[in-house]
């Protein structure tokens, strides 16, 4: 499989069960409606477990511009890969959310509330303080983005020289990594740590013929986008100055 159709198919999943997951949450008349935040993180995360089992082999299933960003910075992955990864990131991450949309789709026309019919694309602050929901989304990321650095050895060991991601860290284990910041973390501006996971369902959001969806509030847009991109910044500068893994 292509890096582009596995980080592709690998995003697509990723969003699909998390756009599906706040759906079934939030939205009227689901059997899931008002389950709340544990079931939220838990799906979310094991939605990284199946976008990692899936692209792992051959992408290293990186799914976040973040992590490409991230390893680019500390020199394990190439600057000239990351164009075409964070594409198909962002384009899976749309065709994610467009079929979560699709299944859930009665459920939209069911709900009035266009901040309800808005959160399974778009991350949201609980206090919109954007200094404070940009810092939320750089500590977030830069957890995600150290663990993953000091998991991962420059090639996944399968004698393809394929490049190192969330997948070398082991499906289960970037699952609980997920899962953990999404509930020690989480709860300020809905986690995004992934430009991808919140640009590309935001565009959805906008295009789809969603019935009384209000607005796409693209003035917060640039928060889960800046933000895990200076986390990933973050991290790999902290990796790097430790001694690119080794303490010094």
């Amino acid at each position: 499989m292509d890096v582009f159709v596995a980080e592709f198919v690998g995003t697509s999943l990723l969003i699909a069960m998390g756009s599906g997951v706040v759906a079934n949450v939030v939205l009227d008349k689901t059997k899931g409606n008002g389950s709340g935040w544990m079931v939220i993180t838990t799906a979310w995360a094991l939605g990284v477990f199946i976008g990692v089992v899936v692209a792992g082999p051959y992408s290293g299933a990186h799914l976040n511009p973040a992590v490409s960003i991230g390893l680019a910075i500390t020199g394990d992955f190439a600057w000239g890969l990351v164009p075409k990864y964070v594409f198909a990131q962002v384009l899976g991450a749309m065709f994610g959310s467009g079929i979560a949309w699709l299944v859930y789709k009665d459920h939209f026309d069911a709900t009035d509330d266009p901040g309800l019919k808005f959160a399974p694309f778009g991350t949201a602050p609980a206090i919109r303080n954007l200094p404070s929901n940009l810092f939320s989304e750089i500590i977030g990321t830069s957890v995600l983005i150290l663990v993953i650095l000091y998991s991962t050895d420059p090639v996944i060991e399968d004698g393809t020289g394929t490049p190192i991601g969330l997948g070398s860290l082991g499906a289960l284990p970037v699952a609980f990594l997920v899962w953990v910041i999404g509930l020690g973390l989480g709860g300020t501006t809905g986690y995004a740590i992934n430009p991808a996971r919140d640009l590309g369902p935001r565009i959805m959001h906008q295009i789809l013929p969603i019935k009384g969806k209000g607005r796409s509030d693209w003035a917060y847009s640039w928060v889960p986008i800046l933000g895990p991109i200076l986390g990933a910044a973050l991290a790999a500068g902290i990796y790097l100055l430790l001694g690119a893994g080794g303490m010094v």
